[in-house]
C-alpha cells in the first residue's frame, strides 16, 4: 500500500525523474533549478510505495483564501488507483474557504480528472506565460 507524506530531501532526484518521465522535462531539466523550485514551494508531497516515489504534487497557498497546484504527477503504471486524488486532497487540506486553482492542460484526461474531484472549468483566469513555456526554436 502507498502512503502520502512530505518529500524527504533525498527523494528530490527520484521526483525529478518521475516528472521527466511524465513529460515535464522542460520544467525540471536542471537539477539545481528543481531544487530551488522545491525549496520555494510551500506544498510538496510524495506518494511512496515500498520505498519508491510513485506520485508527487507541489503548490502554493496563503492558507486563507487562495491556493495553486502547480504540478501533479503519478507514475504511469500506478494511475487510476486513487493516488492522484489522495495527493490533491492532502495538498488542499480541509479548509473549505480556500479557492484552489490550476492549469489543467497537457495530456488528454487531465481536465476530466480534476472535474471528477470537484474542480470546475473557469473563464475568469488569466496568465502571462514565462519564457520556459515558449516553443523552443527549431534548428535548421
Amino acid at each position: 500500500m502507498w502512503e502520502i507524506r512530505s518529500i524527504a530531501s533525498n527523494e528530490a532526484e527520484a521526483v525529478r525523474q518521475l516528472l521527466i518521465g511524465a513529460g515535464w522535462e522542460r520544467s525540471v531539466a536542471d537539477p539545481i533549478d528543481f531544487a530551488v523550485l522545491l525549496d520555494r514551494s510551500q506544498i510538496k508531497l510524495v506518494a511512496i510505495e515500498e520505498g519508491e516515489v510513485i506520485g508527487f504534487i507541489c503548490g502554493l497557498t496563503d492558507g486563507m483564501s487562495n491556493g495553486y497546484i502547480s504540478m501533479l504527477v503519478v507514475n504511469e503504471h500506478r494511475r487510476r488507483n486513487g493516488i492522484g486524488r489522495a495527493l490533491v486532497e492532502a495538498a488542499m487540506g480541509d479548509n473549505m474557504e480556500i479557492t484552489w486553482t490550476l492549469l489543467a492542460v497537457g495530456s488528454d484526461g487531465v481536465a476530466e480528472f480534476y472535474e471528477k474531484i470537484g474542480f470546475q472549468r473557469s473563464v475568469e483566469g488569466m496568465e502571462r506565460r514565462g519564457r520556459r513555456h515558449e516553443p523552443k526554436p527549431r534548428r535548421p
